[in-house]
């Protein structure tokens, strides 16, 4: 989740697409709050490890 959050942060801003942007940004929020939850040793959605 994070890569594709950082994916489409370069392609909005090489291609100047807004929506893109905005779309990347809330990838990479979502991407590292499971990430921390997952280390926390919480499970995420039901699954204790995401592979």
């Amino acid at each position: 989740m994070i890569a594709l959050g950082v994916v489409l942060l370069l392609l909005g801003y090489l291609l100047g697409v807004p929506f893109l942007w905005t779309l990347g940004i809330i990838a990479l929020i979502v991407g590292a709050v499971f990430w921390i939850m997952g280390s926390a040793g919480r499970p995420v959605m039901g699954r204790r490890y995401w592979y």
